[in-house]
């Protein structure tokens, strides 16, 4: 059976997609997969290279959490032996949920076919959105035991959205070169991080919510900064019957946001004494569900070298917005945690800062495969 565990470390790829991904790999082994991430130092956005098409070909995707399908841009440029769009009204259609039938007047081509599927695919950073086909070709993934990449896993028909090079033209990353930054895993633990260290052990959990949009919420109660509470309208931390409020979980937004004006405070950096978990600064503690339960933000997630010599809490006043979350956890507060999505028991694992077990997001050992 399909691992129903899906964990995260520092930034997440478009989950209903590795969903699907994981429904293709039922008949196969190994059933644990790896992906190393690269954070962009211009957009601040996280981008994994994913292996597809026949010949096989390297391709980035912007890590999002929230992102209904993966989608490539497929204009004149995809070539691929293997490439299928499925038919309208199929199976594979109804996978994808809210879908048109397509027709398209060109040649055909990748990402233009008639009676195909018709999805929307949307820029997570411009909301910019277009009209997308829907799409399976080759998809190759890297496997692994739990401390070593393992042999590429080759997936036959996995679906993702063709779509039009209009959606590339702002606010996205280009090539991301360099070592990872952090790693991404797909199935059971456990998993290690160098020097041996297990990094699901210090998980705590609390219930995943999953709004109508397919985005990830969980229920903060609370908020406390050195165990003092934070003022707040209790009322934006529920959800209402509009969908707006609550708190949502987003590797698009690089800080958190908070319906609060004091995240507003810029400080000299040698004010501060350095510490194993960053700045020695009070600790941010977001209450849970239970009261006992608290996901706890030390100075390594909390506060950001804006500019040398000044350093700043990275926090971000959403402001009073009509619709959307009231609190979004942003990439910077999820650096160096494992997050892990438990899909089949509808919650949220996550391990607080991994620096206090003497390891981090990049120690995966990458170089070694056994």
């Amino acid at each position: 059976m399909a691992s129903s565990f899906h964990h995260f470390l520092l930034i997440f790829l478009s989950f209903s997609s590795f969903y699907l991904l994981s429904e293709s790999l039922t008949t196969l082994k190994p059933n644990r997969f790896v992906l190393p991430v690269q954070r962009d130092q211009k957009t601040n956005l996280y981008v994994a290279n994913i292996y597809k098409q026949t010949p096989s070909l390297k391709v980035p995707f912007v890590v999002d959490l929230n992102g209904r399908l993966l989608w490539v841009t497929c204009d004149k440029s995809y070539l691929s032996s293997t490439y299928r769009a499925p038919r309208c009204r199929s199976t594979q259609c109804a996978r994808a949920d809210g879908y048109y039938c397509h027709t398209c007047s060109a040649k055909a081509r990748p990402g233009c076919h008639n009676n195909t599927c018709g999805v929307m695919s949307v820029n997570p950073v411009t909301g910019i959105t277009a009209m997308s086909e829907l799409a399976q070709d080759v998809l190759s993934i890297q496997s692994t035991q739990g401390s070593n990449p393992g042999p590429m896993v080759r997936v036959p028909q996995f679906l993702f959205t063709c779509a039009p090079s209009l959606l590339l033209q702002n606010g996205l990353p280009g090539n991301v070169q360099g070592p990872p930054n952090g790693v991404m895993f797909f199935g059971d633990s456990p998993y290690y991080m160098l020097p041996d260290v297990e990094i699901t052990r210090p998980l705590s959990y609390t219930p995943l919510i999953i709004s109508p949009q397919g985005e990830y919420y969980m229920e903060v109660r609370s908020i406390k900064i050195n165990n003092k509470n934070v003022p707040i309208n209790m009322t934006l931390l529920s959800v209402d019957k509009r969908g707006a409020g609550g708190t949502k979980l987003s590797t698009i937004n690089p800080y958190t946001w908070e319906p609060v004006a004091p995240f507003r405070a810029c400080f000299n950096s040698k004010s501060f004494k350095s510490t194993r978990v960053g700045p020695a600064v009070p600790n941010i503690d977001l209450v849970l569900h239970d009261n006992h339960m608290v996901w706890r933000i030390f100075g390594a997630n909390s506060i950001v070298e804006a500019a040398p010599g000044v350093s700043c809490l990275a926090f971000v006043d959403g402001g009073m917005k009509n619709n959307g979350a009231s609190i979004v956890i942003g990439a910077f507060q999820m650096e160096n945690n494992l997050i892990q999505f438990d899909m089949a028991r509808s919650r949220l694992g996550f391990s607080s800062s991994l620096l206090f077990f003497k390891t981090s997001c990049n120690n995966f050992n990458f170089t070694a495969i056994p």
